[in-house]
């Protein structure tokens, strides 16, 4: 497997197995207007415009006749976001494999990182040394309300990257 920075001609195969997973995983979790509201969220522009500057990655199967996509990780400063693996590959440490990226590429300029808990992957995040700081609230559709968790992780300075 390989992680790359996405390129713009990966947007559309990152944006389809963002919405792939969020379509087949968080219906076990969140009511449809919350899932709608990921959908939305990670919507073809706003992933284009990450790609665009710079702050996506793809992890794929480089052992594939044609590599496959398997997951995919963004970050801005020291916030990550949008970490997918397809759901036919979760469980095998691609995830974590993704946040491990990640977390080396922030750690060039910071000694902290977080991130926006899904139901679905607080429990990674926890066995990847995350605390949860507070607990959010944000109002969907039909008088719903998406909560979740900011965690956060000390990192370890990388010093002269």
């Amino acid at each position: 497997m390989k992680i790359t920075r996405a390129t713009t001609e990966e947007a559309e195969s990152i944006y389809n197995l963002v919405q792939h997973t969020i379509r087949t995983i968080y219906p076990k979790y969140y009511p449809r207007e919350v899932v709608d509201f990921f959908c939305e969220l990670h919507s073809k522009e706003n992933i284009a415009k990450d790609i665009e500057n710079g702050c996506v990655v793809a992890l794929r199967d480089e052992n594939c006749h044609q590599e496959h996509l398997l997951g995919t990780g963004s970050y801005k400063d020291n916030h990550i976001t949008r970490v997918y693996v397809a759901p036919e590959f979760q469980g095998k440490g691609y995830g974590s494999y993704i946040m491990q990226c990640l977390e080396e590429q922030i750690g060039h300029k910071y000694d902290m990182v977080y991130l926006d808990a899904s139901l679905p992957a607080s429990q990674l995040y926890e066995n990847r040394g995350y605390k949860t700081v507070k607990h959010e609230k944000w109002p969907v559709e039909n008088g719903v309300v998406l909560v979740y968790e900011v965690m956060e992780k000390q990192l370890s300075k990388i010093i002269g990257g």
